[in-house]
């Protein structure tokens, strides 16, 4: 059988290191897991050359850029992947249907649960691309209170308002300018691209809540690493890759439970290396 993690640029992730780990451990000898650089413009060449059946494809892991861009090539999408207009999983039925569902919402609000942040009554989030709509969602279920998004411009404010409405959450937006200020609140996602946030670790408070940072390489962020000298509770890319590729392992595999140690041991010892 086979599954494999998609995007440009991909080199990067951890995505084969976790689900081979989590292969080896329930003893899967015969699974493999890839990576493919594949860009928008391939995303459709790239799944119509796949032998679904004859190779054995159970399904793709989908990071930048293509979580969205993959939505109008699926047979199904579940009602969360529509909501947060983000794909980053897609299963293969037997017949070769392409299947799209969200496994980031579940796994941020896993993540978060284990580190014990179950529940805060206002949140913050930085940024507005496919993770910030799927933190959005997964505040839904922690934040009892209201959730800011600073973003860049006008428009994308009013794609979070409107996903806000969509999933019934409420949120407010505010300009990147301010973005400082989202360090008030107990609970701050930041979902924006390496180094898009250095310039505010000096703007740290000294008691602050909880961090969830979305990065993982380079780790630690200047503001991971700055929320960390001021005693706050930092949580980092590392958290949510691991917590939903063991919801993705199990989507491709069919066996629950996935190996969650062992998947996080071995991502751990791939950054350490």
């Amino acid at each position: 059988m086979r599954a494999a993690v998609l995007g440009s640029p991909v080199a990067h992730s951890l995505s084969p290191v976790l689900h081979r780990a989590a292969y080896a451990a329930l003893g899967l000898t015969e699974w493999r897991y890839d990576r493919f650089e594949v860009d928008e413009a391939g995303l459709p060449g790239f799944l119509e050359q796949l032998d679904v059946a004859g190779q054995g494809w159970s399904g793709l892991s989908l990071t930048m850029p293509l979580k969205r861009v993959v939505i109008p090539l699926l047979d199904q999408v579940s009602e969360l992947a529509l909501a947060v207009d983000a794909v980053n999983t897609v299963c293969f039925t037997a017949d070769g249907r392409r299947t799209g569902d969200n496994t980031d919402v579940p796994g941020l609000v896993a993540a978060l649960r284990e580190r014990g942040v179950a529940e805060v009554d206002s949140a913050a989030v930085l940024g507005a691309g496919a993770t910030a709509s799927s933190a959005l969602a997964a505040l839904g279920q922690v934040c009892t209170g209201e959730i800011t998004a600073y973003v860049r411009g006008p428009e994308r404010a009013a794609q979070m308002r409107d996903l806000g409405d969509r999933i019934g959450v409420k949120v407010a937006t505010a300009p990147w300018e301010r973005a400082a200020e989202a360090f008030r609140t107990p609970l701050t996602v930041s979902t924006t691209p390496v180094g898009a946030t250095d310039h505010l670790a000096d703007a740290v408070p000294p008691s602050p809540g909880a961090l969830f940072d979305v990065l993982y390489h380079p780790w630690p962020t200047a503001l991971a690493a700055a929320w960390s000298r001021r005693g706050g509770t930092v949580l980092g890319g590392l958290d949510l890759l691991v917590h939903q590729a063991v919801l993705q392992c199990q989507l491709f595999t069919g066996v629950t439970p996935a190996p969650l140690a062992a998947m996080r041991a071995a991502g751990q010892a791939a950054l350490a290396g």
